[in-house]
């Protein structure tokens, strides 16, 4: 059992000899053992060197081991669900000596990569996507005629969300030949919440069942000869009613398990027994998160994921600022507070979405959906047909798997459902699975939409309250992390729906922000002596203040933290069109590409999007169309 991350490269002799699974599988199953130590002690040095995901990974090294020692990958095909226990499967194929790169500009992604390695198989980040693929790998094997195994491996959280049954009905038609292993370990991100969650935990718990087993306990005692036996028969005749077994069975999978799936003297054997059988397979390991380290088991949400570990000082902690999903988190309890037919809902995004203290304080309204977006909306949308107010907290590139929901059950009905989108723009080190850079594209063509997009910590309160009080959909975009640290005002506000603010006047270049950039474009502007438009709304637009800077300036510039295809910008550009403006447009925002992990300042300055991005951008701009010297003269 470690108790502390160790900041030296820890000896580990025989994972040094490992350097493809092919290696793994020459050693003597005697030998595990000893690699599973070694691989868990570097896996915490690694991840203490760069942060990253942590307590998933612990958890599954003892299956990682067994499944690349049974099945010849990547021959083999192995797909990881969410794949933030993916790092034990890196260290194991070829990667361990690049695992201090992992989530870096040009290192490791913190998540299995197509493009990285072979054995990374199909690319994920977002859950219950990895029995849909290793089915569809089942099929092109089969129709190619070829031998090979798929596997996917699935956690108890992912497993409850409908995708994933989805794709087992959908197996059980096919008749596939594919396994399935659902690694539970009564976590996902959060502590995992749901029917199909509470039946695992439960179902040897219940009231009921142990109150027939004493009855019948009871009964049986008073008869003799073979009692006893009856009793047992019952109990597990009991058991098998109650059982995941039934449920898979049912399904048309054949379920073994549960079993120990951090003991390789039980897994080994078992994967070796079911890489024989035919048709899908189901096979059910306990597993505990953060396993092998007394903190993480200890508080397995708290050690999801981790920063960087930094060597003690003597210096005095910086003062904090708070991240704007905790702006988010105070600005829901503040609202409930004043409004009792305010819910909130997350599909399992608690911690995440800055909403601990609103389900403390607010128990009775609170929601966790578990990992089901689509369900998240439409049940917000019915709660909102009959007398409630619900604040959906969801991630940007989450609330993309809701969208039929967001168009069909919300919008096309103009139902008041308010939206705190987290996580809007690149988000750093988590790399494009995760990043927002869709939401304003996608989100603009709705009928019935208003859309916000804060510039600072206080704009966020003020126009989260804002959207609250709008009586239809609305939605607020805002960044992951900390803000410019300006202070909120503690008293509610709503603003004026579609109304921006003029933040800087100048000449000839007017910029017209839309949302956390505003920082770095002002700071361009006060170079460049252009003004600075606080847009404020996407939707419904301020033409009134774009009519204003487009008589009274040369050049107009759109900045974003989102596509611009289709976003921000282009809804300026399409307002100016149809006005009949006749003027140069120059939009910034994050280009036609899927943009790789980093620092988020460092994704910034990549794409042209901080303070000398965006002055090198609109200078360029400004020499095209013969309205301004060279850069190097201006000061």
């Amino acid at each position: 059992m470690f108790r502390e991350i160790p900041l030296e490269r820890p000896a580990t002799p025989l994972l040094d000899t490992i350097d493809s699974p092919s290696q793994l599988r020459e050693l003597e199953e005697t030998e595990l053992a000893q690699l599973s130590r070694e691989l868990r002690e570097f896996l915490l040095y690694t991840v203490g060197q760069t942060g990253g995901h942590f307590g998933a990974g612990l958890g599954v090294v003892e299956l990682t081991i067994a499944l690349h020692y049974i099945y010849n990958t990547p021959e083999d095909r192995l797909v990881w669900d969410v794949g933030h226990q993916c790092y034990p499967h890196k260290i194991l194929t070829g990667r361990r000596e690049r695992m201090n790169t992992m989530r870096k500009p040009s290192g490791l992604a913190g998540f299995p990569k197509r493009e990285e390695s072979e054995y990374d198989t199909f690319g994920v980040g977002h859950s219950s996507t990895s029995i849909s693929a290793a089915l569809g790998m089942a099929i092109a094997a089969r129709q190619q005629g070829i031998d090979r195994h798929a596997v996917a491996i699935i956690g108890d959280g992912a497993m409850t969300a409908g995708m994933a049954f989805e794709a087992i009905t959908h197996a059980t038609h096919t008749g596939a030949n594919m396994l399935v292993v659902l690694n539970d370990n009564q976590m996902s991100i959060s502590k995992n919440t749901g029917g199909l969650n509470t039946y695992f935990s439960k179902m040897w718990a219940s009231k009921t069942y142990n109150q027939i087993r004493s009855s019948g306990k009871s009964v049986l005692r008073k008869i003799p000869g073979p009692a006893t036996n009856i009793a047992a028969r019952l109990e597990e005749y009991m058991k098998g009613m109650v059982s995941p077994a039934t449920l898979f069975e049912e399904l048309g999978f054949n379920y073994i398990g549960p079993i120990d799936g951090n003991d390789l003297d039980i897994l080994v054997p078992t994967l070796r027994n079911l890489r024989e059988l035919k048709g899908p397979q189901m096979l059910h390991i306990m597993t505990q998160k953060g396993k092998g380290f007394e903190p993480a088991e200890q508080d397995p949400v708290g050690f999801h994921a981790i920063s960087k570990i930094e060597p003690k000082t003597s210096n005095g902690k910086k003062p904090s600022t708070p991240k704007y999903q905790d702006v988010f988190g105070k600005w829901l309890c503040d609202q409930a507070e004043q409004c009792p037919s305010l819910v909130g809902i997350t599909p399992a995004m608690c911690e995440g979405s800055g909403m601990l203290a609103f389900s403390e304080r607010f128990p009775d309204r609170f929601y966790d959906v578990a990992i089901a977006e689509q369900h998240a909306l439409t049940l917000a949308a019915g709660m909102a047909c009959d007398g409630l107010k619900p604040v959906v907290a969801i991630y940007s590139t989450f609330l993309q798997r809701a969208y039929d929901q967001l168009i069909h059950d919300i919008a096309l009905q103009n139902l008041d459902v308010t939206f705190g989108i987290d996580r809007a723009g690149l988000v750093g080190e988590d790399g494009p699975t995760h990043a927002g850079a869709f939401d304003l594209s996608f989100l603009r063509c709705i009928p019935n939409m208003v859309i916000a997009a804060p510039s600072d910590e206080n704009e966020t309160r003020q126009l989260l309250h804002t959207a609250y009080a709008y009586p239809g959909p609305a939605a607020v975009r805002y960044p992951r992390g900390t803000g410019p640290g300006v202070a909120m005002i503690e008293d509610m506000t709503a603003v004026e729906i579609g109304k921006g603010v003029l933040r800087r006047e100048g000449k000839t270049t007017a910029i017209l922000c839309f949302g956390t950039l505003l920082s770095a474009a002002t700071e361009a502007a006060e170079t460049l002596d252009a003004s600075v438009a606080d847009m404020r709304f996407v939707k419904p637009l301020d033409t009134a203040l774009i009519d204003s800077l487009a008589q009274s300036h040369d050049l107009i510039v759109t900045v974003e933290e989102n596509a611009i295809a289709g976003g921000a910008g282009s809804a300026v550009a399409e307002y100016l069109q149809q006005a009949g403006y006749c003027l140069p447009i120059l939009h910034l925002g994050l280009p036609d590409a899927f943009i790789d992990h980093g620092k988020h300042n460092l994704m910034l300055s990549a794409v042209g999007l901080d303070r000398p991005g965006i002055l090198a951008s609109i200078q360029t701009k400004l020499e095209q169309l013969a309205l301004a010297p060279p850069l190097s003269s201006i000061n």
